[in-house]
């Protein structure tokens, strides 16, 4: 049985679905990728910071007591924020579009 390869390429070409396109970010709204970008961002690097300050054990002398525990835990936040913001493109914009993909 011969194929002619003209033919067969647009068969082929017919019966496979179309590929999924990346999402516009202008269509699905920024805020929905600004949220999703604060969200990994502070999931992950601050889950990673809580985890780093956990190794490091206190001070014999000059601790701050909770009050020093509050702040470092907020000074934390703002970090895994500034992270987060700062490696969103190369982080969290695949895992945005995977999420987009399977929404739709």
């Amino acid at each position: 049985m011969r194929i002619n390869p003209a033919t067969a390429s647009s068969t082929i070409a017919t019966q496979l679905p179309p590929l999924p396109q990346p999402p516009d970010e202008k269509a699905e709204g920024g805020e929905l990728r600004e949220q999703f970008d604060l969200f990994v961002g502070q999931t992950l690097f601050g889950q990673m910071l809580k985890s780093m300050r956990k190794t490091l054990g206190k001070p014999a002398y000059f601790h701050g007591g909770r009050a020093e525990e509050i702040f470092t835990e907020q000074l934390d936040q703002i970090m895994a924020e500034e992270i987060g913001k700062a490696s969103a493109e190369k982080f969290a914009k695949p895992m945005f579009d995977q999420f987009v993909m399977r929404r739709r």
